[in-house]
Formats: structure tokens, sequence, C-alpha cells
């Protein structure tokens, strides 16, 4: 319970405190100097940068600057010493008029700290004028009947110094009928006034001549003076009359020239001249005068020119009336101005702090201005106010200083500049406002890396290409700007076939392009992988990568390779066998060839390009199977040579050929004897008279063999037939075989041909498969010269010599 009885208490001291210490730390942050007027420029006021708590190199690290809003600026710093010195001449009338107090008011912004410091400067009076009179020489006329102890007003000295330093006194010349008087009036000014000591007489002196002195109390002393002339004049009865001893009115300030104030009236009862008035001025100060007129005759007091508030809110003047008899009366007009809302407010921008950050945190000042109007009252309040779609934010700082700040992080890389429109608004009627407009930047950093604008990409490479030839680019864009944006290429360590790819391909750090650095084999390889990495130039860097698939395009580089027949390695030719008896259509054996490239470079194609007998075989297109196109006649020759072509699809097409001889004959005894001294013929032109040769050396050996071979021939057909048990383990009895015959340094083998071609768009990947040969008969021929031995075979060891099939092999 006593808790709560003593919350009020407690809360009110909290406020106090808070109170308290707010007006602590706002008269800690106002700054007071004085200064005397008249003083020379440069005149050091103080150091300021002591005060500031700073050294004077950090006034200029720091931004700290003087702020004023739209006057003559009367005070500098000096970045060297750290002082506060004036910028010229200081006039205090000028700037304060006879205010006690001169204060000058204005503000240092210390700008890395967006801080702002009152500073205050009072300038202390000099005693640098003298009182002044309005006219040098004053005329009173004074009726010869009027009475001892009359008091007549005076004219006033201005002085526009203040305290001992203005006006202070009066003194008269001496006089026997005259005396000064002097009265202090409510607003402590002294009015001084002649007083008739004696009674005039005109006959005995018409005039009188005087000498008024006003005086200072300033060090130097200073005075000034005004001839007074008193004229005697007849008899006057009664004096003007004002019908008001005080006018007041108020005016508007944007009354026009010539507009008629108020009529001042005084009257008179006397007849004639002496009942005639005259009006004038008696008493206005000298900045006030060009601003009013007078009509003499009627009072009218009207304007001579604009009236403004903000110059002067208040006149005050007196008006005399005086009668042509010399007798004079005086009122006072007070003429208060009212505020107009004519003035628009005005913004100075004292500190924009751009480029900003894009990563600047949020509350960050990005711009600090000073928005006042010179009307008063409502007229005067100024209310700012932004575009609410902006991420900014504006906050009232001191008097009438505001700060813009961020609401939020700001991305350059959606808007790198912000158009911000500030609006001052006053609350007047109608109410008046001001517009201006600030680009604000915002400055980039590096938060964004390099983009692709693929996340992989693909592209295809002849091979056989230049070296240094230009095979694909990449791009990177980078959103952000300058160095951030610069984009640098590389491209990422990796190994093919255990060679570095930088010995393949090379990239543009600028632009992305890649560049072959040797040609490429489609054979060796299909695909290069090559991981490319972009990385700008921010500190620090930011990098991504892409992958890139470059496939290398086939080109007709590779000629057909044959591989069956197989040209032998010991100098051998392999004659094939075709019986005479043979059909249309009988298949004598298979060209085998493979193109290592793929796709259409690799479709082959089999033509017969030469024939020893036209017309006799054909050549499959697609299969390479060498057929009989005809049957055999006993008036075609014994040996056939054949040339086979192997030609691509490619452009330009490659081929390849090889040379068949192709043996007719129904038995291997009729082989033998044709072929005994058969020798590989050197070229083509060359094969008919070796054929003939071969034939004759045949028959001359068969005739000299004949006994031996008829005697010879159950024994070597149970001996051969021992052996081909012994080869074929007795399972391949009866099987059909081609026979491939060697005479005299050539070999023949009797094999089986049977076989299966699987080919493929991927060369490298076609098969080709080959059985165990089959070994019906196999004759070996004498390669010496020495061995004479003929080899005779029966007529019973002769095979019939059939179409085989191709058998595939599982």
């Amino acid at each position: 319970m006593a808790a709560a009885v003593n919350s009020p208490h407690h809360r009110g001291l909290v406020l106090l405190c808070l109170f308290l210490g707010r007006l602590w730390e706002i008269r800690a942050s106002q700054i007071r100097y004085s200064v005397p007027e008249e003083t020379v420029k440069g005149y050091i006021v103080g150091n300021i940068s002591k005060d500031l708590g700073l050294e004077p190199q950090e006034l200029t690290e720091r931004g700290v600057r003087i702020v004023s809003r739209g006057r003559t600026q009367l005070f500098a710093l000096n970045l060297q010493s750290g002082s506060l010195v004036t910028a010229g001449r200081i006039d205090r009338e000028e700037l304060c008029a006879q205010s006690i107090r001169c204060l000058f008011n204005f503000k240092v912004l210390v700008e890395d700290r967006v801080q702002l410091y009152g500073i205050e400067i009072e300038v202390t009076d000099m005693n640098d004028n003298a009182p002044k009179f309005q006219a040098e020489n004053l005329e009173i006329k004074i009726n010869e009947i009027a009475v001892p102890g009359i008091r007549y007003p005076l004219p006033e000295a201005v002085d526009p110094d203040v305290g001992l330093n203005s006006l202070q006194s009066y003194q008269l010349s001496p006089n026997h009928h005259f005396s000064l008087d002097l009265r202090t009036g409510d607003d402590g000014t002294i009015n001084p006034g002649l007083v008739l000591e004696r009674a005039l007489d005109r006959e005995e002196e018409a005039a009188h001549h005087l000498v008024l002195i006003a005086s200072d109390g300033g060090e130097p002393r200073r005075s000034s003076t005004v001839h007074i002339l008193v004229t005697v004049v007849d008899v006057n009865d009664n004096a003007p009359v004002f019908a008001q001893p005080i006018y007041r009115m108020t005016v508007p300030e944007n009354v026009p020239p010539g507009t008629q104030l108020l009529t001042v009236r005084a009257s008179d009862p006397d007849e004639g001249a002496n009942g005639e008035v005259a009006y004038k001025f008696w008493k206005i100060s000298v900045k006030q005068s060009p601003l009013f007129q007078l009509n003499e005759n009627t009072g009218e007091l009207a304007t001579a020119k604009s009236l403004d508030y903000e110059e002067c809110a208040f006149y005050e003047m007196e008006i005399q009336a005086e009668d042509g008899g010399g007798l004079k009366t005086w009122t006072k007009v007070l003429i208060s101005v009212e505020d107009i809302n004519d003035n628009r407010p005005e913004v100075i921008i004292t500190s924009l702090f751009s480029p900003v950050r894009e990563d600047a945190p949020q509350g960050t000042v990005v711009i600090l201005f000073n928005a006042y109007d010179q009307d008063s009252g409502k007229n005067g309040q100024v209310v700012c106010s932004i575009q609410e779609i902006l991420p900014f934010q504006l906050e009232k700082s001191i008097e009438d200083y505001y700060r813009l700040l961020t609401s939020q992080i700001l991305d350059r890389e959606k808007t790198s500049e912000y158009n911000i429109t500030v609006t001052a608004t006053d609350r007047g009627t109608p109410a008046l406002s001001t517009e201006i407009h600030i680009t604000l930047h915002v400055a980039d950093i590096n938060d964004n890396p390099p983009s692709f604008s693929q996340t992989s990409y693909s592209g295809y490479v002849p091979e056989n290409n230049l070296r240094g030839t230009s095979i694909f680019s990449v791009t990177a864009h980078d959103p952000d700007s300058n160095e951030n944006a610069r984009v640098i290429y590389s491209l990422a360590e990796d190994t093919i076939q255990g060679v570095p790819l930088s010995s393949y391909v090379s990239i543009n750090a600028d632009t992305g392009v890649l560049y072959a650095l040797h040609p490429f084999d489609y054979e060796q390889f299909r695909d290069l992988q090559v991981q490319v990495r972009a990385s700008d130039s921010g500190d620090p860097p930011l990098s991504s990568n892409v992958s890139l698939s470059l496939f290398v395009l086939d080109q007709n580089d590779n000629v057909p390779e044959i591989l069956y027949p197989a040209i032998p390695t010991d100098g051998s030719t392999g004659v094939e066998l075709a019986p005479r008896s043979a059909e249309p259509g009988y298949l004598v054996t298979k060209v085998v060839a493979v193109d290592r490239d793929s796709g259409q470079n690799a479709w082959l194609s089999y033509r017969l390009l030469k024939a020893s007998e036209p017309g006799l075989f054909a050549v499959g297109l697609h299969t390479g199977e060498v057929r009989t196109a005809r049957a055999l006649l006993d008036r075609d020759a014994l040996k056939q040579s054949l040339v086979v072509a192997v030609q691509d699809h490619g452009q330009p097409p490659l081929s390849a050929t090889v040379t068949l001889t192709v043996a007719v004959a129904d038995s291997i005894p009729d082989v033998l004897v044709d072929f005994s001294n058969l020798e590989v013929p050197l070229n083509p032109e060359a094969s008919e008279l070796t054929l003939y040769l071969v034939v004759a050396v045949a028959a001359v050996s068969c005739v000299f063999l004949a006994f031996i071979i008829i005697l010879l021939a159950l024994r070597l057909r149970r001996w051969h037939t021992s052996r081909l048990l012994q080869a074929s383990g007795g399972g391949f009895a009866g099987m059909q075989a081609s026979h491939f015959v060697g005479v005299d340094g050539f070999q023949a083998f009797l094999q089986t041909y049977s076989h299966e071609v699987s080919l493929t768009t991927d060369s490298r990947k076609s098969h080709l498969i080959f059985p165990q040969p089959n070994y019906a008969d196999t004759l070996i021929s004498q390669e010496s010269s020495e061995k004479k031995d003929p080899l005779c075979v029966s007529d019973d060891s002769r095979f019939p010599i059939e179409d085989t099939p191709l058998v595939p092999v599982s």
C-alpha cells in the first residue's frame, strides 16, 4: 500500500530528473562568447576546437563548419589554429539597434557526428556614435504675453549606443529668459523642454538665440548641438488642440504604397492666421521617416513605401500641430503592423551525405537541413514532409533543423539513386509551401556475385580445329558497379586422360571467350567437361561457377581400315578358292572393314573397282560379300584378280582398296598343278604374266610327280585323315570349308571364314568375330629349293567346294 502511495511521487522525481538532464544537455551544447563591436577582420573570438573537445587538425577531418540560414556570416573558423574569428567589421547598432543585449546566434556542425552545437556571441557596445539631433536648427515662436513657467518641448537627440555610451544629459547655453527642464519618460528616455523664466518683450528683443547640447557618458565623451531660434510674436490667445492625445491603429503589412492610414486633427478657436493649423513630423526615426508621408494641411498620414512586418512590426512617431501664431501642440501615433502570410518557407540544406552506402544501417543520417519561415505566429510555423513511398523518414533535430534518416536497408541494385522531394508548408491561411528536390546516390558494395545467364552451357567443336581457334563464349553479369562489377573469367583445374585441361583450352579473362590450344581428336575423346569460374574485382571478391560441356564433332579424317582379308606379315599372299561348279551367287569371300569415325563418316560401302574378268564376280554394296555373278566357264582363267574398294560417306569421302586373288578350280590338286611356281605379283600389271608362268610350272611338276602321287595316295589319305582327327578332335568331319593354298613361298589355309560383323554408328564399338578355323586339309609348301619332294594327293582326296554360309558365333 505504501508503494502505491509513493508511486506518483517517484514518477514525478524521475520526470524532473529527465527534464533537468535534458536541460543540462541543451545548455552543454550551447557555447557562448563575447566580442566588442568594430573589431578588425580576423579578431579571435574564442578557441572553438577546445570547446568542442577536438584538436585543431580534427576540424577538417571531422567536417566542422558553420551553418547559418540566409544571413551574412559575420564569423569564420580558422582551421589551422582552431579559433573562431570575425569575418569582417561588426556594427552592433546595425545588428541589434538599441537592444540592451546584442546576441548573435548560429550553429556549428560536426559533420561526422551529425551533431549541431549552438554558438551564442554577445556583441558588446563601443562608444562609436555621438548623440544626434534630427535637425541642426530649430525655430520656436513664443507669444510675448506668455506667462513665465510655460514649458516648450525640445527635440530629442538620438544615440544608437546603449548603456553609458548612450545619451546621458542635455545642456542649454546661458540665457536670462529661458531654462532647461529635463523629464524622464516611462521608457527611460530623457525629454528636454524649454521653460520660460521671465516675460518676453518683443519691442525690447524680438529673437533669442540658444544652443542645446546633448552628451553621452562614454569614453571618450561625445556630443552634438542644435541651434534654437526663439521668435517673440504678437498675441495669440489659443494653441491648437488635438482630438486625441494618442492615435493607435493596426495595418496589414501588404498595404500598397500611398494607402491612407489615419488623419490627425487639431482645432484652434482663433481666427485668421492664428487659427490655421499646420502639421509636421516632430519625432520620428531616420529609418521610419521614408516609409510615411504626412499632409501638412489636412493631417492625413499615408504610407510612402511598402511596410514589412519582418523588418519592423511597430512604429511610433510624434506629430506637431502649429497655428499661424506659433503656438504648438503634439500628439503620438502608434502603428502596429499585422503579419500577413506573405513569405514562403525557406529550406537550406546544411549537409548532404551523398553517396550513401547501400549497407548503411537503418537510421543513418543522409540529409541535414534547416526549414524556417520569416513570418510570425502560425504563419511562421513550418511542417516538413517527404514522399511516403521512399525508404526514408524525417526527424526534427533542434529548433528548426530536420534530419532525413534511412528507414530500411538500401539496395543499389534495385534503386541506384533517389529523387527526394522535401515539402515545407507553413500553417498560414492560405498555406504557402516550398519544395526542394534532392538527388541522393547510393554507393555500391560488393554484395552480388557474378551470375551466368544459364545454369549450364553446351557447345560443339569440330575435331581437327586450328590451334588458337575461338570455340565458345560465356558471359556473366554482375549487378554491382565499377570494380565490383568487373568480371574476370578463369577455368577450374582439371585433367583429361591424365593431361591438364589447361593444355587443351584457355579462356580470355576479360571477355570469357574460350580458345583451343590444340586440335581435338574425336577418336581420342568425345567431350570435355569444363568448369568456368567468374569472379568480380570487389573486396573481397565474389565468384560463381558454371559447367560447360564441349562436344567434339567427328570429321571424316580416318580412312576405312580393312580387317579381312588381312595382309600377311611374312610376305605371302592369300588366295580364295572358287569351284568351277559354283552357281551364280556363290559366296567366295567377304571383305570386312571398319572406320574409326562415327555416324555418316563411318557408313561404309563396297564396290568392285577392278577385275581381271569383268562380270564374273560382284561385291555386296553394304555387306562386302564377294559372290559369283554368273556360272564359271571353262574358258575362265584359273586365277582371278579382284580389287575391292571400301569407301565411307563422309565429306569428302575416303576409301581403301584390297586386292583379292581367287583361284578357279574344282580340286586342290588342280590348284597345286596350276600354282606350283606361282609367285606374288609385285604389281597389277605383272599379275597376268605371273599366272602363265605358274600354270606352266605346275603342269610339268604334275607329270613328274604323277607316279609318286598314285603310289602314295592311299597312305597319304590315311595319314591325312588321322591328322584331321587329331586336330579337330573328331567333331568336325564332313564340315564344308574353303581352301587357302600356298605354293613355293605361299601358304594356303583351308579355313572356314564364317563370321559375324556388328557395325554401329560408333566404329570403335563395332564387333568382328571370327571362330576358330576348321582345318579340313592343310598343305605346306616346300620353302627351300633343295627339298624337291613332290606333294601328291590322290583324286579321292578332293573336297567339293560349296557356298559356305555365314554362321554367327555365340
